[in-house]
């Protein structure tokens, strides 16, 4: 073999970077869930767990100071993979670790995957109501809707990101250029007091709409999993003959502003970011269960009505607890509920690797099964064996018996 090649064999296949490696991942658990008080574990999640560098700020500069868990997760899966290669002999005694360790890589595939692909949302239903769309718990968008047509809106939807990065927007269905002022991951919104004059202060203004009368204050990143960070955005509006005006736009704000621009009715709103399903769902009625005689609750659950878009599918579905929906590559979780049991809370999961912890679960099952399975025929059949045999004295001289099993050693480069 190639000695270069030689060399990155070894380095993955060392005993010793699966030491450093759990070691990193150590450190990184511990990091990460002491600065979960500051960011919170959405934003932990993403900064330690599902990245590939770890970045600190020092004098106002993104410097990398530590791998991410992508990286170590990345390195883990390549040691795990090459020992399983190179030092393992694929006989039929150790065919149930085989198993074990090729379940062991599926899982890691898994998250990988998970990480990468899979994004939450929820789909909130009245008591009759139909929609075709979900939305999402933590990202947002900036919706600019031509409602011109009573009978059908034309949605332009810019996301957050593209906002929090001051990037102008001009899009060929706008008739305008769509400039970010100013973007407020979370914030405080606050009525300004009637004939108080506008603020003066370094940041942007409002001219139109119900943003002149209200002042948007940055706020930090909540910590608790079970707030939500609202955010806030300063946006200003320019057509070929100047500007239209300046816009404040939140989720905060109880109703999306409208305007006229090219002789168009327009409506501007930052809002959840939306997942739009070739299909709706009715909440035709939702249950909740409790225990006789208590308060306690027993079982949600909801029958909602699928139509698809096509007409080909029309039926009804109990969506319960442990009971998902699955449909259109999505799984529809029942949630929660609100307004006196009117209101379902659906939790909508796209995640197309799902099955991975399932096949990865059973590989290793299967595997240790296997394994203690052998060795149990072979333990139970040498003991049976050494109890028929009559042993005679051993001759003088004879060497003892070698029981230590030699562990396998990765071939040597010639």
């Amino acid at each position: 073999m190639n000695p270069h090649l030689c060399a990155v064999r070894d380095f993955f296949v060392s005993l010793r970077l699966t030491i450093a490696l759990l070691v990193f991942s150590f450190v990184l658990v511990f990091a990460a869930t002491l600065d979960q008080v500051n960011l919170g574990i959405w934003a932990v999640q993403a900064k330690y767990f599902r990245s590939f560098v770890i970045y600190a700020g020092f004098g106002g500069l993104a410097v990398p100071v530590f791998p991410g868990g992508y990286t170590i997760g990345g390195l883990l899966l390549a040691n795990l993979t090459a020992a399983f290669v190179f030092r393992f002999k694929f006989t039929w005694r150790r065919s149930g670790m085989a198993l074990s360790h090729a379940g062991l890589i599926v899982l890691l595939f898994g998250e990988l995957f998970t990480g990468l692909w899979q994004r939450d949302y929820r789909m909130r239903l009245d008591q009759g109501e139909t929609r075709n769309y979900s939305e999402s718990f933590r990202s947002y968008e900036l919706a600019v809707t031509d409602i011109t047509d009573p009978d059908f809106d034309d949605v332009v939807a810019v996301p957050a990101s593209r906002l929090a990065g001051r990037r102008e927007v001009q899009h060929q269905k706008l008739p305008f250029r769509i400039q970010t002022l100013a973007y407020y991951p979370n914030s405080l919104l606050q009525m300004r007091p009637a004939g108080a004059p506008p603020p003066t202060g370094p940041g942007p203004v409002a001219n139109r709409d119900i943003g002149q009368h209200i002042v948007a204050a940055p706020q930090p990143l909540v910590a608790s999993p079970d707030e939500l960070d609202l955010p806030a955005a300063f946006v200003e509006l320019a057509g070929p003959a100047g500007a239209l005006g300046t816009w404040l736009v939140s989720p905060q704000l109880a109703a999306p502003q409208e305007f006229t621009a090219a002789g168009r009715t327009w409506r501007i709103a930052l809002r959840p970011e939306r997942l739009y399903q070739p299909f709706r769902l009715t909440l035709l009625q939702f249950s909740h269960d409790r225990y006789p005689g208590t308060q306690i609750p027993k079982n949600f659950s909801s029958r909602v009505r699928l139509r698809s878009d096509d007409g080909h599918e029309d039926r009804e579905v109990l969506i319960a607890m442990n009971e998902p929906l699955r449909h259109g590559g999505l799984a529809f979780y029942q949630s929660g509920f609100e307004n006196n049991d009117r209101t379902t809370i659906l939790q909508v999961v796209r995640n197309p690797s799902w099955l991975f912890p399932y096949i990865a679960s059973g590989l290793m099952t299967l595997g240790l099964t296997l394994q203690f399975g052998i060795h149990l025929v072979g333990f139970v059949g040498s003991r049976a064996a050494r109890t028929a045999a009559r042993p005679g004295p051993a001759a003088p001289g004879a060497p003892a018996a070698q029981t230590a099993a030699t562990r396998p050693t990765v071939p040597t480069c010639a």
